[in-house]
């Protein structure tokens, strides 16, 4: 018996930039869809839930959707045979796909196959909204918007951070965290999330390397910027009233 669809609609949420974007959710696991399902609807996306790779298959070909979130690992047909299946029939609506933290393979195919970004489990539904609209943005020929904070501006599409208009060399690391913490002002980033976030899966990390870039950044962009919370990690500072 194929499982039912359950749709979800919304109609107001401040962070979006794009209204309320209808998208696909594909995952067969009842607690986590549930909970994505209502993160995403908070968020201000209209939300189709189904629970199995054949039912994913079908909506995904039928109906226009502005992204979809696939887990892999589905029952009836699996992620990647969805993937490949939607792919050769031309359906080029973006995709982003959720794997386990430890699936490198499976992220490199599922890329190969036609998913345009990935999101490791358990999900931020923060990062994952954002990675979203990111995408629809990217899709519909627009770019991801500067980010302000202070004196600082940061310009993703170029990789580029000036400070009061003049540009400050950062690297690649930096930028990354720098990123992370104005993408998310107010929310405070864990040290294991900013080191999931700016280092491959498997690579060793020294125990202070997330210090050692805020350090940098706080040097080069003024020490005010960022805010430790002791014990737990870094969050932007707020603007001055």
């Amino acid at each position: 018996m194929v499982p039912a669809m359950t749709t979800i609609k919304t109609t107001t949420d401040p962070d979006a930039t794009l209204g309320a974007m209808r998208i696909l959710l594909a995952e067969d696991d009842p607690l986590l869809g549930d909970g994505l399902r209502a993160g995403l609807r908070q968020r201000g996306f209209q939300v189709d839930w189904v629970r199995d790779g054949a039912a994913a298959e079908r909506e995904l070909r039928a109906e226009p959707y502005a992204a979809a979130v696939l887990d892999l690992g589905l029952p009836r047909l699996d992620g990647m045979d969805v993937l490949a299946a939607v792919r050769a029939a031309g359906v080029a609506l973006p995709i982003l796909v959720l794997t386990a933290r430890d699936a490198t393979p499976d992220r490199v195919r599922g890329l190969d196959l036609g998913a345009d970004d990935y999101v490791v489990k358990p999900a931020d539904l923060d990062e994952l909204a954002a990675r979203l609209r990111a995408l629809v943005r990217r899709a519909h020929g627009q770019s991801e918007e500067r980010l302000r904070a202070r004196h600082v501006e940061l310009d993703p599409a170029a990789r580029q951070v000036t400070l009061d208009g003049q540009p400050v060399a950062l690297s690649a690391r930096e930028f990354d965290v720098l990123h992370l913490l104005m993408r998310n002002p107010g929310r405070v980033q864990t040290r294991e999330r900013l080191e999931q976030q700016i280092y491959p899966w498997g690579h060793e990390v020294e125990s202070n390397a997330v210090e050692v870039h805020v350090h940098h950044l706080r040097r080069k962009l003024g020490a005010g910027l960022i805010q430790t919370v002791r014990g737990i990690g870094y969050v932007l500072a707020p603007e001055a009233p």
